[in-house]
Order: structure tokens, then sequence, then C-alpha cells
């Protein structure tokens, strides 16, 4: 009995089939860089394609020289990760957009409200000028209120105060009882009296006027202080 030899389909053919070359192309001289990269695009190959290469390359196997099981299953597990990854992409990309659209719409709800954020310069209103000292340890807390020009206005002594934050309300007069008028004033906060006083970190309330997408994250522009990271808000009053 003749045994009649199997003949392997030539790989090119297989390629073209697919719309490959099966081979990186060789770019001409002087060709431009969308020529290459149409080229390079000739080369991709989808989820599709690659099921239909596979298959055609078990079909068309040479009997005499097998593909291993090895090297067909390592084909398929590369596939599989590059795939995954793709779609892992996909996905963090929709979280992100969903993320996006929460946090816009957390921040939309706090127009008109007012927000702490740290600072050390606020806006005295008609309700007065409130803000927060952050109190490193346990001492005497004292707020001094400074104009624009400079000037010590006024003195808040809060007493004694724990660890944590110290809220205070400065109701816009002097230390002789005038009335200040409404404008930007800054505030510096010491724990503690003498020689053993040290600075403390204030905070500042002020409303939100409106609220801004950017490339960097929400800002909220706020009254007085101009645009602040919606991430800084520390309270909401």
């Amino acid at each position: 009995m003749t045994i009649t030899s199997i003949q392997p389909v030539n790989n090119s053919s297989v390629y073209a089939g697919l719309g490959l070359t099966g081979s990186t192309p060789t770019a001409a001289a002087g060709s431009s860089s969308t020529s290459a990269a149409t080229s390079a695009a000739a080369t991709t190959v989808n989820e599709q394609e690659f099921l239909q290469l596979m298959t055609t390359q078990l079909q068309d196997q040479d009997p005499t020289n097998p593909v291993s099981s090895t090297d067909f299953f390592s084909q398929i597990s590369a596939f599989s990760e590059v795939s995954g990854i793709d779609q892992l992409n996909t996905s963090f990309s929709t979280m992100a957009s969903t993320l996006a659209s929460s946090q816009s719409l957390q921040a939309a709800s706090l127009i008109g409200q007012n927000v702490l954020v740290p600072g050390s310069t606020g806006q005295l209103t008609s309700s007065g000028l409130a803000g927060a000292v952050q109190v490193p340890a346990s001492g005497n807390v004292s707020v001094n209120i400074y104009n624009s020009s400079g000037a010590l206005v006024n003195t808040l002594n809060l007493g004694v105060q724990s660890a944590g934050t110290v809220p205070f309300v400065w109701n816009g007069v002097d230390s002789s009882g005038n009335a200040q008028s409404a404008g930007t004033y800054t505030i510096n906060a010491q724990v503690g009296s003498g020689g053993s006083a040290q600075s403390a970190t204030t905070d500042v309330a002020a409303q939100v006027l409106s609220v801004s997408p950017t490339s960097s994250g929400m800002m909220l522009n706020l009254q007085g202080l101009g645009q602040v990271p919606l991430t800084q808000v520390q309270q909401i009053l």
C-alpha cells in the first residue's frame, strides 16, 4: 500500500488569508510614518483572527513534525493574558468615569453651603469669621486676628484645649468692641504661652459658590478664597 505524503500548507498563504503578512514588513526607503503605521497595523491580530489562525495551524500542521501541546497552550496563554489586560483596562476606564460622575454630583451638592478648609486667611461676613485650630497638644489656645494692613485687630482666647480640632468664631469686633468692616482677615493660632508657645495649623470656613471640574480633579470656588480642591474639605458646616 502506497502512503501519499501530506504537504503542509505554506504559512504565508494562511497569513495572507487573514490579512497578515506573517513577518514584520520592511519599510521602503523614504516611506512616510503613515505607511509604517499601516504596515504595523497589518500585523495586528484580534481575538477572532487569533482563533482562526490557531485552527488553521492545527489543520495544516506537518504530520511528521506536529505542533507540540506545550507550544500550543503557551500561545493560547500568551494571547489570553494580553486579552485579559485589555479588558481590565476597559473596566478601569469605566470605573474612573463612574467615580468622576459621582464626585461631580457630590461637589454640586455643596453649592451654597459652608465648608472648612485649611488656610490662614478668612472672609469676615455679617455672620462673622469662622474657623478652627488644629491643636497638636493640650494647652492654652489663642487666635490672633489681623486686618489687611497687618495690624492686630483682636485676640481670641479659647482657653485650655485638648489635642484635636477646636472651632472658633470671631464676631467681627476689635479688642475695643468696635465693629470691623467686611473683608479679608488673617488668622494666627498659638498653643501655650510665653517662650513655650508654638504655632498651630488653622482652618477657615467659606461658602461654596460653584464647582469646576478640572484635569487635576474637582475644584470648589469659595467666597473670598478662590479655588480649593474638593479633597481639602475638612468639614461641611
